[in-house]
């Protein structure tokens, strides 16, 4: 005969803990990055599809490329804002990806030049953030951390 058990109440998870705020900015200017590469992204295919491109079909593949490529930061920065210690990884290398964008920008000249600054400005700002040993704590990396 087995006898049975009481049934347990589940354990309500902890709350979690607070998130520095360093890594909050670095989540927030991740994703205006991300919202700004899916605006763009967005206008490119409306002008692709109701507008009159040189080429249609050019304004439509970088719609849909800026629309992939988008979705980067802004999964890193819900796993920033969700303290998520495999978030830091891919909003790095969307950081890294943008410098070179900033330089391309900047080379244009024009009012593209205040677009580069503020590109610039924004990753160097995200990475300076991220590599901060208050991120880095907050996330659990560092030697002898457990997994997240």
């Amino acid at each position: 005969m087995s006898k049975k058990q009481p049934a347990q109440a589940p354990v309500p998870a902890a709350p979690p803990a607070e998130l520095p705020g360093r890594l909050t900015a670095a989540a927030a200017l991740t994703a205006l990055e991300g919202l700004a590469l899916a605006g763009l992204g967005v206008y490119m295919l409306f002008v692709g599809i109701a507008g009159d491109p040189d080429s249609p079909q050019q304004a439509e593949t970088g719609g849909i490329t800026l629309l992939a490529l988008a979705a980067l930061p802004l999964v890193a920065a819900r796993g920033l804002r969700l303290g998520r210690r495999w978030s830091r990884g891919p909003a790095l290398i969307t950081q890294l990806m943008a410098m070179p964008v900033a330089w391309t920008l900047y080379g244009t000249g024009g009012a593209m030049i205040i677009a580069a600054a503020a590109l610039a400005l924004a990753a160097v700002a995200v990475v300076v953030l991220l590599v901060n040993p208050t991120a880095t704590e907050a996330l659990g990396i560092g030697p002898g951390e457990q997994a997240r």
